[in-house]
């Protein structure tokens, strides 16, 4: 059984210290030794010191140089490691080595995306729904998808998020003037955070949430890897129903969900009316370098005025985006083919596999773990302990970077955040090492 001593370790505050931008700063004024009269946006201003990620990718980095010759694994940013099926790079080159001739090359597409690809996405991923090409956007992934649906929002709606969540959805929150002012425990006050955890399945307490214009809300969620039951899905529709929201439902992992939970919003009776759905071909396919998403809008779904949503976001990507890249593109088609989406499948169940692994070396040791049957990410339990400290013990002692789970909400605290993105060798090494660490 796993026992947590009192930590000594260097503490999250000073790990999260932007040490490169402060001194970046500091020298481009001593050398250029004034400024403008622009004053900073003060919404930029209430962020925390860094992004999660590409803070842990310098922590990453930081460890390296620490010890050059250890062989640091990694089980924290969820990147996929394994290659693009064939089929689908060789649609994409083709593409590309055809741009080199006359008959072959394009240049814009339609900023909503390629035809054939909206209608291969209405298709594959929406079946039976009512789902139409037209309310399919395609986009360059969705976290920017995420961006632009808070511009389309502004600055003037209230919005609700899962805590523990994607931290974009609340950076990107502050940065349009939605969110308020943090306080010590880490909250914005104009978000409702809705506590999702072990005590209550993973799902909130409706009855106990007060009423904000957008709710954000991730299935299976990321970072504890719970997808939401039908039975949960249909509460929140109807709360959104009956108080008048908009759900953005992000379901980036939805491929990954093996037993009957939704997939989509949209297999909830009046989901239409009260949903936008998010998705991306990045952990689905291993697009997380390709960069290649969607977006769903259905025309039902309508402003205080009746003002149709999709109208605004066909105006926002067409302002604000040239479109997906079209070789990018050309690979999503080939995802969507009835070989490709057999290949990719191959990937889904790879790391599925991988998950499994892990999920068995936590419970192995006496933690008690969450996700990783329905997700590749694994939610691990350290009670009474502080999450940056456990990150910072597991990369210290095992050489392996984790995420903590503090970084993802308030309710993230005592909580490991642990990808099974990896070759099925560092997952094993990784195994070995935990095991050996908390034994």
């Amino acid at each position: 059984m796993y026992k947590f001593p009192a930590s000594t370790l260097v503490s999250h505050a000073i790990i999260l210290q932007p040490v490169i931008v402060q001194a970046s700063f500091k020298t481009q004024k001593d050398l250029l030794g004034c400024r403008t009269k622009v004053p900073r946006n003060v919404n930029m201003e209430k962020l925390r010191n860094g992004y999660l990620f590409p803070e842990i990718s310098r922590l990453e980095v930081q460890h390296i140089e620490k010890y050059p010759n250890a062989k640091l694994i990694s089980l924290g940013i969820g990147d996929t490691t394994e290659p693009v099926p064939q089929i689908i790079t060789s649609s994409m080159a083709n593409y590309a080595h055809a741009l080199s001739t006359v008959d072959g090359y394009t240049g814009y597409g339609p900023e909503q995306g390629n035809k054939a690809l909206r209608k291969a996405i209405a298709k594959e991923f929406y079946k039976d729904l009512p789902i139409k090409d037209t309310e399919v956007f395609v986009s360059d992934g969705a976290q920017s998808d995420i961006t632009r649906l808070q511009l389309l929002l502004g600055s003037n709606v209230t919005i609700a998020v899962q805590d523990p969540s994607f931290p974009a959805y609340i950076d990107s929150s502050v940065i349009i003037g939605q969110a308020g002012v943090e306080d010590e425990a880490g909250r914005y006050g104009s978000i409702e955070y809705m506590k999702c955890g072990p005590h209550n399945n993973f799902f909130p307490d409706l009855a106990t949430t007060s009423r904000a214009d957008i709710i954000f809300f991730c299935s299976p969620n990321n970072p504890t890897g719970h997808a939401a039951t039908r039975k949960q899905l249909e509460q929140l529709v109807n709360f959104a129903r009956e108080n008048g929201s908009i759900i953005i439902f992000d379901s980036a992992y939805s491929s990954y969900i093996k037993d009957d939970s939704p997939r989509s919003i949209y297999e909830i009776p009046g989901a239409r009316e009260v949903a936008i759905e998010i998705s991306s071909f990045s952990k689905f396919a291993g697009f997380t370098g390709v960069r290649l998403g969607w977006t769903v809008v259905p025309e039902e779904v309508l402003y205080s005025n009746g003002f149709p949503v999709i109208h605004d976001f066909n105006r926002i990507v067409c302002t604000c985006f040239n479109g997906a890249s079209n070789i990018a593109q050309a690979g999503g088609l080939a995802c969507l083919s009835s070989e490709g989406f057999l290949a990719v499948r191959s990937l889904v169940d790879y790391y599925m596999e991988n998950a499994k692994i892990l999920v068995e070396t936590f419970a192995s040791v006496g933690l008690k773990v969450y996700g990783g049957t329905n997700a590749p990410y694994i939610w691990v339990h350290f009670p009474g302990s502080n999450s940056w400290d456990v990150c910072t013990k597991v990369l210290e002692k095992a050489h392996i970077i984790t995420i903590p789970g503090s970084g993802f909400g308030p309710s993230g605290e005592e909580f490991l955040r642990i990808s099974a993105f990896g070759h099925r060798e560092s997952i094993r090494e990784a195994s070995s090492r935990l095991k050996s660490l908390f034994l």
